[in-house]
């Protein structure tokens, strides 16, 4: 059966647009659907991508969307996917999706779907923290932590996993603070792994994040008692958001993240996802373009029946 597009590919981040751009020169007929609004938009400069260390990731994927344009196989457009479901034919899968900023809605079908919509991100509940995120706070360690080294910092965060990520952050600075904010679970045994790094956990609530411009100088703690600090990270809690694939019935993880083969194939065949949005979730965004392009050429082996090792 012949289907409007080979793949589409949901979300136009850079695990999408690799695999986009590696499936059009695959010469497969690929769309693109993005609802522009990408997770890390606060951030100004990214960090580790190889050639383009520094670079603001809008301008990574304007090159990337510049790039892709050049590929007659390949279509991008602004629109929120609704709905992926099984085509009616019981070959592939029909797409539903709702146009963005003026540009159509669209119905289609496809043979292969890539999901690479990435997560949807929700910070402490602190007032003043989201004019510091991306300036003075971040979420990504080995993007940022290289240019806070050794500096008194802060982890905020209301999660089970604040210490594996605490030990990570000491790798740059042993001037640490893991803020739970009364909610965060950091075990006593963890404690005292952290505590020989020179780390320190602080389990009371906190009332803000104080600093100027953007730049952090303190965390205020709900009894009134400021601790100074230059910066550092926040846990968000992270949702994949795949409400628009319920239905499909695919297998997530603890964490709701989808879980995917080696290659990038989902629990059901002919769907595939690369990115944020799979196991273990956030990552740089050179290691969501390596899972893109990966994802591509399996995507093309599959579509030519290439039998898998």
């Amino acid at each position: 059966m012949t289907h409007d597009y080979d793949v589409v590919v949901v979300g136009a981040g850079p695990a999408g647009l690799s695999a986009a751009l590696n499936l059009a020169r695959a010469r497969r007929r690929v769309l693109v659907l993005d609802a522009n609004r990408p997770r890390n938009a606060a951030t100004l400069v990214s960090h580790g991508f190889l050639t383009r260390d520094g670079v603001a990731p809008h301008e990574l994927r304007r090159l990337a969307r510049e790039e892709l344009a050049q590929y007659p196989e390949a279509e991008l457009q602004l629109a929120t996917v609704q709905s992926v479901a099984n085509a009616e034919s019981g070959e592939g899968f029909a797409v539903e999706a709702k146009g963005v900023n003026g540009s159509p809605n669209r119905s289609l079908t496809a043979s292969r779907v890539l999901i690479a919509t990435g997560l949807k991100e929700t910070l402490p509940a602190l007032p003043s923290i989201r004019a510091f995120y991306g300036l003075g706070l971040f979420s990504c360690i080995e993007c940022d932590g290289y240019e806070y080294g050794d500096r008194p910092l802060a982890l905020i965060g209301e999660t089970s996993d604040l210490a594996s990520r605490a030990l990570l952050i000491a790798q740059w600075s042993h001037n640490l603070t893991v803020f739970t904010n009364g909610v965060g679970r950091v075990s006593p045994t963890q404690e005292a792994v952290l505590a020989e790094r020179g780390v320190r956990v602080e389990r009371r609530e906190i009332a803000d994040v104080v600093g100027d411009r953007g730049v952090v100088s303190a965390v205020l703690l709900a009894d009134g008692e400021s601790i100074p600090v230059d910066g550092g990270f926040v846990r968000p809690r992270w949702d994949a958001a795949l409400g628009y694939v319920e239905g499909l019935g695919l297998e997530t993880d603890g964490w709701g993240l989808l879980e995917t083969d080696a290659d990038g194939r989902t629990s059901v065949a002919g769907v595939y996802a690369a990115g944020d949005s799979t196991a273990p979730g956030p990552q740089q965004l050179i290691v969501a373009a390596g899972a893109g392009a990966r994802v591509a050429s399996t995507i093309n082996r599959d579509l030519i029946g290439i039998p898998r090792h």
